[in-house]
């Protein structure tokens, strides 16, 4: 999920390729947030970036 945030991903194209609710990816993001020590999508994406999430 994280990795898709990070490559710009809305909270529904999230959902769709997840196959789960907007409001279930919102909820999940805000958990993220929270266990990274951040406090927006853009911070999230950049630790994501920074640690290699997603990172082929």
């Amino acid at each position: 999920m994280l990795a898709c945030v990070a490559t710009g991903a809305s909270n529904r194209q999230v959902a769709e390729q997840l196959v789960i609710s907007e409001k279930t990816v919102g909820r999940h993001l805000a958990n993220i947030y929270t266990k990274l020590d951040v406090s927006s999508r853009t911070a999230a994406a950049a630790w994501a970036r920074a640690n290699g999430v997603g990172a082929g």
